[in-house]
């Protein structure tokens, strides 16, 4: 009986030591977790949709979100929101063949980072005047 023990060399996959982070990447990790985040501040917005059938409950919720803890909350679901709409943005300009360059690429998701941010705090800006 003849036992085969020949090892066959095949090239091992990549482990992550071996990539240097780029923004192209981070931005990709960060879009998925905003794209969650989208629904814990969907959940939050029911809640506020279904407390408006009692005042009670209205006064509730709105006394939390109120608070500089939910009107945390809500600056940071505002930010999520942008920069997910700003990355499907960038994905859909992607899927037109444009914009797949390496200076394209990491312009992009610049632009993606940035531009979240200054929405959202032009938003919030834009809120608060309006506010009164």
């Amino acid at each position: 009986m003849i036992e085969a023990k020949t090892r066959i060399e095949r090239p091992l996959s990549p482990h992550l030591q071996v990539y240097r982070m780029t923004i192209t990447m981070a931005m990709s990790i960060v879009h998925r977790i905003t794209g969650a985040g989208l629904y814990i501040g969907t959940i939050l917005f029911i809640w506020w949709l279904f407390a408006a059938g009692s005042p009670r409950n209205f006064e509730t919720i709105n006394g939390f979100l109120g608070s500089w803890f939910g009107r945390l909350i809500l600056f940071g679901y505002t930010w999520v929101l942008l920069h997910h709409l700003l990355g499907g943005v960038r994905h859909l300009i992607w899927d037109t063949g444009r914009g797949m360059g390496p200076g394209e690429r990491e312009f992009l998701a610049w632009a993606t980072l940035v531009g979240s941010i200054t929405l959202t705090i032009v938003v919030w800006v834009l809120a608060l005047m309006l506010r009164g």
